[in-house]
């Protein structure tokens, strides 16, 4: 079995701002990347941001990967990961706050099936004659970031610039031991999490950043399956201008709250050839 591409998309969640996500495929394995957006200003590895350094390097790692398991390509990409960051790091971070971190989900043909592989808080899902089934993590993940982001909600949501409470909320939590994520501490991509499912030539792979999901995850604009439908009818790029049509309509993040009015929003439709 191999891929083969329907469509893919990715949208800055600003323009004026580099988009951190990445997304590709080769003929038996597909990911999705998503950068953590940077909480500090860019030269800890030179003019680009860390989150897009981080995105970068992890797309080019999956990229030329010829693991022959989904365990070995999550550690093709952390060997790929580590060495860069000894090469290309100018200086110690502030503090973990400043480790350049990414989601990442990633999907493989293998001889039993589809393996699934991520750390973080992608999203992927199959669609096969049984129905649509979600790949990845569950989705209690993003609920607890709008819930942190309620609460912060007086010091004011979606604005570019971030008012000292929320920076100082965001960089608590960020980089501390225990998390799951591509990271340049080998701790965090210690641990994958594992899936197998059953697959077959004709069915299709759908693969988002959280962004791309906070339809489903967020906005409780569709379910699973309705989301899988309504792309397959009208495309990503339809799906997409509904998304930041929400967001434009919740500009204050009031009705939805979140730290950025717009994430980066990244999605890629796959389907399994024979």
């Amino acid at each position: 079995m191999h891929f083969d591409l329907l469509q893919s998309i990715s949208l800055a969640g600003d323009v004026s701002v580099p988009n951190d996500d990445r997304a590709g495929f080769a003929r038996a394995h597909a990911w999705v990347i998503d950068g953590a957006t940077d909480l500090g200003p860019p030269g800890l590895v030179g003019a680009q941001g860390g989150a897009a350094w981080l995105a970068s390097v992890a797309q080019a790692a999956f990229t030329g990967s010829g693991a022959a398991t989904i365990g070995t390509l999550y550690a093709d990409v952390a060997a790929h990961i580590l060495a860069a960051w000894e090469r290309d790091r100018t200086r110690d971070p502030e503090d973990r706050w400043e480790y350049p971190l990414a989601s990442a989900l990633a999907v493989r043909l293998g001889a039993e099936g589809l393996e699934i592989g991520w750390l973080g808080d992608c999203v992927g899902f199959l669609r096969s004659g049984g129905g649509v089934v979600r790949l990845g993590p569950e989705r209690e993940i993003r609920n607890s970031e709008a819930e942190r982001a309620a609460s912060l909600a007086e010091h004011g949501l979606g604005s570019p610039k971030r008012s000292a409470p929320i920076l100082a909320n965001l960089r608590a939590t960020r980089g501390r031991p225990g998390m799951r994520v591509l990271s340049v501490d080998p701790e965090h991509m210690a641990q994958v999490d594992t899936a197998g499912i059953a697959c077959a030539p004709g069915d299709e792979v759908f693969l988002m950043s959280d962004g791309y999901a906070a339809l489903i995850d967020s906005y409780a604009a569709y379910d699973d399956t309705a989301l899988v439908e309504a792309i397959r009818a009208r495309g990503l790029a339809a799906i997409a201008e509904e998304l930041r049509a929400i967001e434009r309509a919740d500009a204050a993040c009031a009705r939805f709250p979140r730290f950025k009015a717009s994430d980066d929003a990244t999605a890629l439709w796959l389907r399994i050839g024979g």
